[in-house]
């Protein structure tokens, strides 16, 4: 069992560091691809970003909230899935009501993989006041988060699953493939999701239907978001047929 010295305010400072490196990566992608963040300024007005960033805090507490609030100490709380699927719920309207189908998520894949492999250790860290710690296991590599119970690392878990597919997106991208400026957000989308599923079954949430808890439907359907709009994408020509 490996010992993680924790502190509530891990927590501020993970956020703190994940909001840096996300702008620090979609700094280098402007540098790197300007192209991918003008289509953004060209397709978009500041209301999308108004819609975005209510979406993502109504969608970070709704979701947070509708699981936290059925945990045997009912409290309020904030999810990253949560503002995730805000943000895209928003935006996609924004689109719709405009007649927008062009994609506008690419400038967001490296800021957001970067933001959740940070952001995670700042969760563990935090230890169990952030509420995201695994179930109890006697596994070797279980983490002690001060309680002396030996845990899944679910947040370390969910990083390096991040960090394997923000480096193979980086590999790709500088190699010049089609996918990472085509459907690089959809294919995060269902990488995050998919990953996120797995681990959920380590976290002691309660479940809503059957073994599923709240954020396991959550992204069962981000995973058919994502799904759909890459099935979309192939079936057109390229950039101009994607959505966000």
């Amino acid at each position: 069992m490996i010992l993680i010295p924790t502190a509530p305010w891990a927590h501020q400072i993970g956020d703190l560091l994940a909001w840096s490196g996300a702008f620090l990566g979609g700094a280098w992608l402007h540098r790197r691809y300007p192209e991918a963040v003008c289509r953004l300024a060209l397709q978009t007005r500041p209301s999308y970003f108004i819609h975005l960033a209510i979406g993502g805090v109504i969608g970070a507490w709704l979701f947070g909230s509708l699981n936290s609030l059925r945990s045997d100490v009912p409290t309020l709380s904030h999810s990253i899935a949560g503002a995730l699927a805000g943000s895209i719920a928003a935006v996609e309207w924004w689109k719709w009501r405009r007649g927008i189908r062009a994609s506008t998520g690419t400038p967001f894949v490296i800021p957001i993989s970067i933001g959740v492999v940070i952001g995670r250790w700042g969760c563990l860290f935090s230890g169990l006041d952030d509420g995201t710690f695994g179930v109890p296991t006697e596994l070797p590599w279980a983490v002690d988060l001060g309680d002396g119970v030996g845990r899944h690392p679910v947040q370390i878990s969910e990083s390096a699953a991040m960090l394997v597919f923000l480096l193979v997106y980086l590999s790709a991208l500088r190699a010049g493939r089609a996918w990472p400026l085509r459907i690089g957000f959809h294919v995060l989308i269902i990488v995050y999701a998919a990953q996120r599923f797995v681990w959920e079954f380590f976290k002691p949430y309660p479940p809503v239907v059957g073994l599923f808890n709240t954020f396991h439907l959550l992204m069962l359907g981000l995973i058919g978001y994502g799904t759909c709009w890459i099935i979309r994408g192939n079936r057109a020509e390229p950039i101009e047929t994607e959505s966000l």
